[in-house]
Formats: C-alpha cells, sequence, structure tokens
C-alpha cells in the first residue's frame, strides 16, 4: 500500500510538473522543471576566427607559446569547415596564414595557391601569400602578387608593398 501511494505521488507531482511549465512559458524549460540554456551555435569558421584574433593578441604580447596553441585549435576548426564546405577561398587563406604562424611553410603555401586557384583576385589571399613569398626569400613572385593588389588601391596593397619594401633594404 505505502508503495503504491508513493508511486502516485510521485507520478502526480511529475504530471503537474510539466502541465506548469507547458503553460508557464510554452517551451522556454524542460520537462525537468529547469530553464533551458540558449547556446549560441558558432559555425567552425567563426570559432577559429576567434581563436586566430585571441592567438594575434598573444603573439603582439610576446606570449608565443598561447599562441602557437590558439593557431593549432583554428587549424581544427578550419579543416572541419574545408570538410563542410570545400573550396571557400577564406577558409584556405586562414589556413595558410595559421600554418604559416606554426611554421608549417609547405602546407601554408599549398593552402594559400589552392585558394588562389578558386579566386586569383582574393586581397587577403594576394597579401598573405606575398608576405609569406617575402619571409621565404622569394620577393620576385611576391612582387607579381604585389601587381594583382594594386588594382584594389586598398591597405593590403599597401602592407605588402612595405613587407617588400623592408625586405629590400636588408
Amino acid at each position: 500500500m505505502f508503495k503504491k501511494i508513493i508511486i502516485f505521488l510521485f507520478t502526480y507531482f511529475c504530471f503537474i510538473n510539466l502541465t506548469l511549465n507547458a503553460a508557464d512559458n510554452k517551451g522556454s524549460q524542460s520537462i525537468t522543471g529547469l530553464p533551458e540554456i540558449k547556446v549560441k551555435k558558432y559555425s567552425s569558421y567563426k570559432l577559429a576566427e576567434k581563436k586566430i584574433n585571441k592567438a594575434i593578441k598573444l603573439e603582439n604580447k610576446g606570449k608565443i607559446k598561447k599562441s602557437i596553441k590558439l593557431y593549432k585549435e583554428a587549424i581544427k576548426y578550419l579543416l572541419k569547415e574545408n570538410k563542410k564546405r570545400p573550396a571557400n577561398p577564406n577558409t584556405l587563406n586562414y589556413l595558410g596564414f595559421t600554418n604559416k604562424k606554426i611554421k608549417n611553410s609547405e602546407y601554408a603555401e599549398i593552402y594559400y595557391l589552392l585558394g588562389l586557384d578558386i579566386d586569383p583576385n582574393h586581397i587577403d589571399l594576394n597579401k598573405n601569400l606575398g608576405e609569406f613569398y617575402v619571409e621565404t626569400n622569394r620577393a620576385d613572385k611576391a612582387k607579381k602578387l604585389l601587381k594583382i593588389l594594386k588594382a584594389c588601391n586598398c591597405e593590403e596593397y599597401i602592407s605588402l608593398k612595405n613587407t617588400i619594401k623592408i625586405n629590400n633594404s636588408k
């Protein structure tokens, strides 16, 4: 008899709780009676972008090991994004950039070139690959990319032009 009363009370209170939750907020609470947590879902690309921006700030502060860790985390998100949406020049640009930052030059160049195969006039890809060429002592190739950027009359053109100029003065 005692078990029947306990079972009855348990089901009664569960039923009341579910009914009240449904009437009160029409789905804003879960069946447990606790409020649901709204999770803002970011794409893999956005998560990678956040990691990269944070890594750049850490790198500028001289916290190189921490920044490298974030670049590596960003690469995981970018590869995931590239699997979902292949052939996106922006993703390939970031893959090139992050690989360059972790000293994985071979992959960096491959990703930059893949991106430029898709969009030869992509401003960031041309600038970043140009800077990569300067860093790897191939300023002649960087100058070819500078010619492509000249038409945009943008800060990326000025940035690459200054990078080449500084390299030539060494």
